[in-house]
């Protein structure tokens, strides 16, 4: 005599909604990205040029017998240089 199993046929069910649920998402998604790229155009524009990262401030701190502090500042930036010299005056203490 077969018995009947609900369980399998509700493993069965449960997946099929699972898939088609996940199929109902994924596929329009796909479509509306693929429609985007073929009417996407790539230009290239002239007057933007590629940007040169800073450079930063080259320190060259020195300490002599004393104890007190002398430095060198190396940069591109004066703006910058003098930031740092203030900045190495406020942390050393120096006048």
């Amino acid at each position: 005599m077969a018995k009947l199993n609900i369980n399998n046929g509700f493993n069965f069910k449960l997946c099929f909604l699972i898939l088609l649920f996940a199929f109902s998402i994924f596929i329009p998604y796909h479509a509306i990205g693929a429609d985007k790229s073929q009417q996407f155009q790539f230009s290239k524009d002239s007057q933007i040029q590629q940007i040169k990262p800073k450079k930063p401030v080259r320190i060259k701190l020195h300490r002599n017998a004393k104890g007190d502090y002398s430095w060198e500042l190396i940069g591109d930036n004066v703006d910058e240089v003098f930031q740092a010299d203030r900045r190495l005056r406020k942390l050393l203490k120096v006048e």
